[in-house]
């Protein structure tokens, strides 16, 4: 078999993404379907990208589901053998899929990623100990690809995509990690590039707010993975001494008043306690 435009549908999940998604938007075939899974209530948001735009449904959620389970959301609503996971805040190349449509003929994979274009932000880990057999001079196997941008076989995951406990972070190691504990293959390649711009997939004024955000689910989802991968001591020794840290940041930053510090560790800490308690992913960013 082999990805074609027919067969493949791009899921983008957005939230307050506006100042940013158009410009991925327009770096996509326009025959190629899209649905973007947009986590909240914004009709004018979703009336102005289906008018704007060709094959774009797009979907509002009601509420902030977090990365994993809004990929997953517009997974169940994709038809396609297909799917590729994109952020918002990516621009595809002008042959990006073409060369990935190529090389797929007859391909088994699990998942495969086009390789980012910034050699200093490599969007893999490969294990130097694994010999793969090469296939392809410019395909490699490798154990991990970062969540931004990954195309999904979806016959290889038995419905069983994304983590929904994880709310940000990690959701796509997790998906990588089991399919390769099924010896599924996760291939990259190197003819189909890909930009990310990175931490922009949300509107700049609420950069404060996703800061902390971003802290607390970091270490709620460091130790929830370390945990669920390869059990409660490996996590809690692993995380520990950042939480210990954070604590001791956080008091001293309260005390001499630095309250955007003082707030910054005090979600690191907040979000490492909250997973070792074994609480759900509960912390969201306020919008307005």
């Amino acid at each position: 078999m082999q990805i074609t435009k027919e067969n493949l549908t791009i899921i983008i999940v957005t939230i307050k993404s506006e100042k940013i998604i158009e410009n991925c938007l327009n770096s996509i075939d326009p025959n190629i379907k899209k649905i973007i899974v947009e986590n909240s209530s914004d009709e004018k948001f979703k009336n102005s990208i289906e008018k704007k735009f060709q094959n774009v449904k797009c979907y509002l959620t009601g509420k902030n589901l977090g990365m994993g389970s809004g990929n997953n959301f517009g997974l169940k609503k994709s038809t396609t053998d297909y799917v590729m996971i994109l952020n918002p805040d990516t621009i595809l190349k002008q042959n990006t899929l073409s060369e990935i449509f190529k090389i797929s003929y007859n391909l088994d994979f699990a998942i495969l990623s086009p390789i980012s274009s910034d050699e200093k932000f490599p969007n893999f880990i490969k294990n130097k100990n694994n010999q793969q057999k090469i296939i392809h001079k410019d395909l490699f196997e490798v154990d991990r690809v970062d969540g931004y941008s990954m195309i999904l076989n979806k016959s290889k995951f038995s419905n069983q995509f994304f983590d929904e406990n994880i709310f940000m972070y990690l959701e796509n190691d997790d998906l990588c990690l089991r399919m390769k504990k099924k010896n599924e293959k996760i291939y990259v390649y190197k003819k189909s590039i890909i930009s990310h711009i990175g931490a922009k997939a949300v509107d700049e004024k609420y950069f404060e707010e996703v800061e902390l955000s971003r802290n607390w689910h970091w270490n709620w989802s460091k130790f929830y993975f370390r945990k669920k991968h390869y059990g409660f001591f490996n996590a809690f020794f692993f995380n520990f001494p950042t939480f210990i840290k954070s604590t001791f940041k956080s008091i001293y930053y309260y005390l001499f008043n630095n309250r955007k510090k003082f707030k910054l560790y005090s979600c690191r800490a907040s979000g490492f306690l909250n997973s070792f308690l074994n609480k759900e992913s509960w912390y969201r960013p306020k919008f307005d």
